[in-house]
């Protein structure tokens, strides 16, 4: 769990709810279940709209890396490129192919089978340059969908304004029907503003620094297989990883 992150939405979340209190103003007045409606579905339906139901549902899934990232297995990486080089360096490159019984990621595995089938070096890199940058773009879509989310929401709350203020307009001859269109009409706008600074932009942010690392990752593992496949000493490989 990232507490940094469900802390910051908290404060985000109790500022505004201290500064209503300060103001005199009562906490159920934010509470507006028609603007909320109005906000979020439809900036959902833009959203999906936009990206596709592959795209959205994969963006969405990644939202949860805000909160709980991906595990870190730099330790577990570190361990397993000086085992492959050492064992590469001793045996030849064909011995590698006893690891590929252990590997459960499909880039590592990869990568450990064109050193074991024999490609030119500068071609398995290549390989794996197409590789990452598929995998980048595919991470990098779902991240959009919430920089997307955030730049509708305001927009769609600015339409729930619009939607409360038309029903206060047709609610002139009835007072007491005035208070809940006016409500909805600036509730949806606090909606569609806040959703966006202090969830959905702070979310997009956030996974493309988070896309930025496991790039990182990838592109390190690409480094280590070429210096395996050319025969590089295991010292000078754990030392090229070490500059990620």
């Amino acid at each position: 769990m990232d507490w940094g992150s469900v802390v910051g939405l908290f404060l985000a979340l109790a500022g505004i709810i201290a500064g209503q209190a300060l103001e005199g103003g009562a906490l159920s007045s934010l509470i507006q279940p028609a603007a909320f409606v109005i906000v979020f579905v439809g900036t959902l339906g833009a959203v999906l709209l936009q990206s596709g139901i592959l795209t959205f549902l994969r963006g969405f899934k990644m939202g949860l890396w805000a909160f709980m990232p991906p595990k870190d297995k730099l330790g577990d990486i570190k361990r397993d490129v000086v085992t492959w080089s050492v064992t590469a360096r001793r045996e030849g490159l064909l011995s590698l192919e006893r690891q590929l019984d252990t590997v459960r990621d499909n880039y590592v595995a990869k990568g450990l089978r064109l050193i074991v089938d024999g490609v030119d070096p500068f071609k398995l890199r290549e390989i794996l340059d197409v590789e990452i940058s598929v995998y980048e773009s595919e991470l990098r879509l779902g991240a959009k969908v919430w920089e997307s989310a955030g730049g509708y929401s305001p927009t769609v709350g600015i339409l729930g304004a619009v939607l409360g203020l038309i029903h206060v307009m047709e609610n002139l001859t009835d007072p007491s029907r005035l208070g809940g269109g006016i409500a909805v009409a600036f509730v949806a706008t606090i909606y569609g503003v806040g959703l966006a600074n202090l969830v959905f932009l702070p979310i997009g942010n956030k996974l493309k620094a988070m896309i930025n690392r496991e790039v990182a990752k990838k592109e390190m593992l690409a480094d280590v297989f070429c210096g395996i496949a050319t025969g590089d000493n295991p010292r000078i490989i754990e030392e090229r990883m070490m500059t990620y």
